[in-house]
C-alpha cells in the first residue's frame, strides 16, 4: 500500500488535522475523562471492595483497555477516516452498517449527556446562590417545608421540577458547537485550556479532602484490597465493563480523533498516554472523594448521579470553610469533564457525515445538533409524575435513566465486540499488528492476536450476556417498578425506539451513495 498520509490531500486538510501531538492526547484524554471518570468510578470502586477493584481493574487496563485503544486508534489512522467509513474501508459494507449504529447510540447518549451537564451548570450557578445555604424546597413530598440546613438533594429536585436546566442545555449545547466550528482548530484550543483545568480542580479538591478530618481514612480503605473480595466474580465484571466504558471506547470517537493524525504515527505510545492519563485521572478522583465522603460519613455506594448531587455536595456544605468556592470548583470540574466528552461525542457523528456525504462542517453539525437538542429537552423535561419521590420524579429523568440503562449499557460493549471480530477476524489481526508496528517504537507481538481475537470478545460476551440475563430474567423490565404515572409505557417503548431508531439510522446512511475518498488507495495487507 503506498504510504500516502491521510494529512497529505487536500480534502484532508478541509477535515482537519492536529497541529501538535499535544493537542492529540489533550483531545483524546478529554473525551475519555467525563462525569464518569469523577464519581462512577469511586461508587464502584466502594460496591466491590475498594482496593479490591483496583487489581482486576489494573488488569483490564492492559488485557481489553489499551489494546483495544490501539486498534481504534489506528483504525483511524490506517484510513484516514472517521468510524463507519473507517470500517467500510477496511471490511466492506457490514463495518460501516456497525459504524453507523454506534454513532447513532453515541447520538442517543450525547442527548442526555448534555442534560446531565445542564443539571450540573444549574448546580455549580447554585453553589454561589443558595445551594450551600439553608431553605432549599422541592414540588416532591419530601422536600415541601424549607430545609434548615443546606440540603443538596432537595435542591437538585427544585432545580430538575424547573425550566432552568432547558436553558442550561442549551448553554452547553451551544458551547460544545462553538468548539467544533472549525474542527481540530477549535477543539485544540478548547481542550488545552480545559483539560488542564480538570487537573488543576481536581488537585484542589484532593487537598481539600485529604486534609479534613478522617480524610485519610478514606484513601487508605480506597488503596487497602480486600483480597477476599477479588475471588467475586462481579468485582471483575464490574472492572472490565468500567475499563470500556471509562476509556471511551465502541463509540467511534476515538477513530474520528485519530483520524485526523499522519498516518506514520505512534498509536502504541498514543493509545499508552491516553489511557494511563485518563486513568490515573480516575484514581486521583478517587483519592478526592473517598476522602470527602469518608470525613462527614456519606455512603459512597450510590448512582452517579445520586453521588455527584447529593452526597458529594452535602459533604462539600459541611467544610469548615470555603463552601461556594469548593462547591462551584467541584461542579465546574463536571461541566468541564463533560463538555469534552461531548465535543467528542458530537464530533464523531459530524465528521462521519462529512466523509459519507462530502458536505460542510457547519451543515454536519446542524444535522447532529438539530436532532440531539430535541432529545436534550425530553429528558430534562420538568413533568412531576411521582411527587413522593417513590421513583425518579420527573419525565426527562425517567426517560433519561431508562434509555442510558439500555443504550449505554448495551451499545459500547456490543460495538466493541463486533468491532475486535471484524478486525481480527475479516480483516485479520496480523493485520493490523503490522501496520501498528510499522510506526510504533514498542512492537506489538503475537500475543495482540491473541488478545483481539479470542480473549477480548470472549470476555465482551460474557459481560453482555450476563447482563442480558439479569435484565431479562427479572419480573419487570427496567424501570417498570417506579411509579411512572402517564408515562407507564417508558420501560418498553424507549428501548424500542434506541434499537429501531439507530438500527433504521444506519441502515439509511449505509445504502447512501458514498462521497469519494480522496486517498483512492485500498487498504493493504501485510505480512504479520
Amino acid at each position: 500500500m503506498p504510504d500516502v498520509s491521510p494529512n497529505d490531500t487536500a480534502d484532508a486538510v478541509d477535515r482537519g488535522v492536529w497541529s501538535s501531538k499535544l493537542g492529540f492526547v489533550l483531545a483524546a484524554s478529554g473525551s475519555a475523562i467525563g462525569l464518569g471518570n469523577i464519581v462512577f468510578f469511586a461508587s464502584n470502586a466502594y460496591q466491590f471492595g475498594g482496593g479490591a477493584f483496583y487489581v482486576p481493574y489494573f488488569i483490564a487496563l492492559f488485557v481489553l483497555g489499551i489494546p483495544v485503544m490501539i486498534t481504534e486508534f489506528s483504525l483511524g489512522t490506517m484510513t484516514g477516516r472517521s468510524f463507519p467509513m473507517a470500517l467500510s474501508k477496511v471490511v466492506g459494507a457490514k463495518g460501516e452498517f456497525v459504524g453507523w449504529w454506534s454513532l447513532g447510540s453515541a447520538l442517543f447518549i450525547t442527548m442526555y449527556y448534555i442534560t446531565i451537564l445542564g443539571w450540573a451548570f444549574c448546580m455549580m450557578v447554585g453553589a454561589l446562590f443558595g445551594l450551600m445555604e439553608g431553605g432549599a424546597t422541592a414540588p416532591f413530598a419530601p422536600f415541601l417545608e424549607p430545609s434548615t440546613g443546606p440540603n443538596a438533594t432537595a435542591y437538585f429536585f427544585g432545580i430538575l421540577s424547573s425550566w432552568w436546566p432547558m436553558i442550561a442545555v442549551i448553554a452547553i449545547w451551544g458551547m460544545t458547537l462553538m468548539a467544533l466550528l472549525k474542527g481540530t482548530e477549535t477543539i485544540e484550543k478548547t481542550v488545552r485550556v480545559a483539560v488542564p483545568l480538570m487537573w488543576l480542580f481536581m488537585i484542589v479538591l484532593i487537598i481539600r479532602g485529604v486534609t479534613l478530618p478522617g480524610g485519610t481514612d478514606g484513601v487508605m480503605y480506597l488503596f487497602t484490597p480486600d483480597l477476599a473480595g477479588i475471588a467475586q466474580p462481579d468485582v471483575w465484571k464490574g472492572a472490565f465493563s468500567q475499563m470500556f466504558f471509562s476509556l471511551s471506547l465502541g463509540l467511534g470517537t476515538m477513530t474520528a480523533y485519530a483520524s485526523y493524525l499522519p498516518k506514520d504515527s505512534d498509536q502504541v505510545n498514543n493509545s499508552f498516554m491516553v489511557s494511563l492519563l485518563n486513568c490515573g485521572f480516575e484514581y486521583i478522583a478517587g483519592i478526592a472523594i473517598f476522602s470527602m465522603l469518608f470525613a462527614f460519613a456519606l455512603n459512597p455506594a450510590g448512582s452517579t448521579l445520586s453521588l455527584s448531587f447529593f452526597a458529594i455536595p452535602q459533604g462539600i456544605a459541611a467544610f469548615p470553610f470555603g463552601v461556594k468556592l469548593f462547591g462551584f470548583a467541584f461542579f465546574f470540574l463536571i461541566v468541564m469533564a463533560g463538555v469534552t466528552s461531548a465535543i467528542s461525542l458530537v464530533e464523531g457523528m459530524a465528521s462521519a457525515l462529512i466523509d459519507k456525504l462530502g458536505i460542510d462542517r457547519k451543515k454536519a453539525l446542524l444535522m447532529v445538533a438539530v436532532p440531539g437538542l430535541i432529545g436534550s429537552m425530553i429528558t430534562a423535561l420538568p413533568f412531576i409524575v411521582d411527587p413522593g419521590l417513590a421513583g425518579n420524579g420527573t419525565v426527562g429523568l425517567n426517560f433519561l435513566d431508562i434509555l442510558d440503562h439500555w443504550a449505554f449499557g448495551y451499545s459500547l460493549l456490543t460495538v466493541g465486540l463486533i468491532e475486535c471480530v471484524l478486525l481480527g477476524w475479516v480483516f485479520g489481526a496480523g493485520n493490523l499488528r503490522a501496520f501498528v508496528n510499522q510506526h510504533s517504537k514498542l512492537k506489538l507481538g503475537a500475543w495482540f492476536d491473541v488478545l483481539l481475537r479470542f480473549i477480548i470478545p470472549a470476555i465482551l460476551l460474557t459481560v453482555i450476556v450476563w447482563n442480558l440475563v439479569i435484565d431479562l430474567t427479572g419480573e419487570q423490565l427496567y424501570g417498570a417498578a417506579n411509579p411512572l404515572g402517564f408515562v407507564d409505557w417508558f420501560p418498553v417503548v424507549i428501548p424500542i425506539l434506541w434499537i429501531v431508531g439507530t438500527l433504521s439510522l444506519a441502515t439509511y446512511l449505509t445504502r447512501q451513495p458514498s462521497a469519494p475518498d480522496p486517498t483512492e488507495s485500498p487498504i493493504a495487507t501485510f505480512e504479520a
